[in-house]
């Protein structure tokens, strides 16, 4: 039943700006008179890419459904917001198809780990995908599979991470069964001082709290700030990048009309230093 979850519902099925991940803002006007090199002096200038992160995008060994989602996730841009350096040890927490996990892995490099984590119950409704998952990380020098409930994930995961990323799961959250509040607290244990939490998840009404979780498989963002805060963490950063105005933030996710191109927050939680 789709019941259970969106579960980043694209990724499970092998197939959810500006860099800086703030808000965009309107390029400043060029000066009287100036030229155009005045003007392009003017305007702000994004940062650039990091090298490992166009790297990893241009795997070869990255399957073609997965660069053909690349033009709606971003990835680049949000790897980008998340600070990603190489050598990171990073949680990806139900990495359903491996969209993620692949990239950060080719990203962090051997220095780094990626540990592909999927709850207990996600690993038991979806057997096949996360069979699939553990002969990912099998193949990958630098990637282990970890099935766990999330409430202990700081217990499953004894290296202290620098990231750790909720890609369009955040919502599912809300309806299996688990505790929140144990989870952020174990997210936030498992994090080095100063690491980052990434939460992705589809827009709900705002003032609507979780009544969309079910029927929609979106989440009010205030809830995720809300809850996550409350475990110690600090709002560090937001994006637009993945928002879209035409989305009136109703219908389900998998609608055919919207299905891919839903409005979604983008926040990068911080635990202090």
């Amino acid at each position: 039943m789709r019941l259970l979850f969106c579960l980043s519902a694209a990724a499970l099925a092998l197939a959810a700006c500006s860099p800086s991940g703030e808000t965009d803002t309107a390029p400043a006007a060029a000066p009287a008179g100036g030229d155009d090199a005045s003007a392009a002096a003017a305007a702000p200038q994004a940062d650039p890419m990091p090298v490992m992160i166009e790297a990893a995008l241009a795997d070869a060994s990255r399957p073609e459904e997965d660069r053909l989602l690349d033009v709606a996730r971003h990835p680049a841009e949000v790897l980008a917001f998340a600070g990603l350096e190489h050598g990171w040890q990073v949680a990806d927490i139900v990495p359903g198809g491996g969209y993620y996990a692949r990239v950060l892995s080719t990203a962090v490099g051997e220095e780094g780990h990626v540990y592909a984590f999927n709850p207990s119950w996600v690993a038991e409704a979806f057997a096949d995908g996360n069979t699939a998952l553990g002969e990912l990380a099998d193949s990958r020098s630098n990637m282990t599979r970890v099935v766990a409930p999330l409430e202990g994930l700081d217990a499953a995961i004894d290296t202290p991470l620098d990231a750790v990323f909720m890609v369009l799961f955040y919502h599912d959250t809300a309806h299996s069964g688990t505790d929140r509040a144990a989870m952020n607290q174990a997210i936030y244990n498992a994090l080095r001082p100063g690491g980052v939490y990434i939460v992705i998840d589809h827009h709900a009404p705002d003032g609507s709290g979780v009544t969309f979780v079910n029927d929609t498989h979106r989440i009010d963002a205030q809830v995720v700030r809300d809850e996550v805060m409350a475990a110690g963490f600090v709002l560090d950063g937001e994006s637009e990048m993945l928002a879209n105005p035409a989305d009136d933030r109703t219908g389900s996710v998998f609608a055919p009309d919207i299905r891919r191109h839903t409005d979604r927050f983008v926040y990068r939680f911080r635990k202090p230093a």
